[in-house]
Parts: C-alpha cells; sequence; structure tokens
C-alpha cells in the first residue's frame, strides 16, 4: 500500500512529535503540522492531506469545530480524532461533524496502525 499524506494537527509538541514518528515509522510522510484549529482548516486548504489526526482541544477553535469546517468544505476529508479519557461528549460531535474515527491518547503505535487502516479501507 502506498504512503499517506497526513496533517498532524495538536496544540503540544510532544504528541506532534509522537504522533510523526510514529506515522514516518510506518511509511507515511507528514506533510505538516498545526497547533490550533484555525491552523487545521488553513492547513488542510493548502496541503489537502490524505489523512488528518486533529487534537479535541486547542486553543483558538477546537477540533470538532475544525472537523466541521474542513469537512463542509471537503466532503470526503479523512479526520481521525485524537483525543484524553473523559471528552466522549466531544468525540461524539466530533463523530457527528465528520471525523472518521477516534485515537486516545496516549498514542501508541499499534493502536494508530490499526485506525488508520480502518481509514484507508474508508478511503476505498
Amino acid at each position: 500500500m502506498s504512503a499517506l499524506r497526513v496533517l498532524v494537527v495538536d496544540d503540544s509538541l510532544i504528541t506532534v512529535t509522537k504522533i510523526t514518528t510514529i506515522l514516518t515509522d510506518l511509511g507515511h510522510a507528514v506533510v505538516g503540522t498545526a497547533g490550533t484549529g484555525e491552523g487545521a482548516v488553513e492547513s488542510y486548504r493548502h496541503l489537502t492531506p490524505d489523512l488528518v489526526t486533529m487534537d479535541i482541544t486547542m486553543p483558538d477553535m477546537d477540533g470538532v469545530e475544525a472537523t466541521r469546517m474542513i469537512i463542509n468544505e471537503f466532503p470526503d476529508a479523512t479526520i481521525i480524532m485524537v483525543t484524553s479519557h473523559g471528552q466522549e461528549r466531544l468525540l461524539f460531535n466530533s463523530l457527528e461533524a465528520g471525523a472518521k474515527g477516534y485515537l486516545l491518547k496516549p498514542i501508541k503505535r499499534d493502536k494508530l496502525a490499526r485506525i488508520i487502516e480502518k481509514a484507508r479501507t474508508r478511503l476505498g
């Protein structure tokens, strides 16, 4: 299978680094990163990645709203939410907004690989 072009969105540099390392290890290309919801929307417009990992809680605009905006503009976007335990309501809202799945923190390589494979089947 070919490598996916991925946009990593999280306001934590540690999380961005961890996800980027795992994705690269899995053979995917991280084409951009963003630390805010607004940055995610702008980056998506410029990069049109195959996949987005989207944090839910961020400054200026949360991941739910950023997901909603991206999906409204790019209905075929594939977004996976990254969340901490205890954010079930926000997670549900994200899925309603169009996210294709979710991953709980702390990020584990095997779980990220599985959710990407699920997203790939939806990509066709």
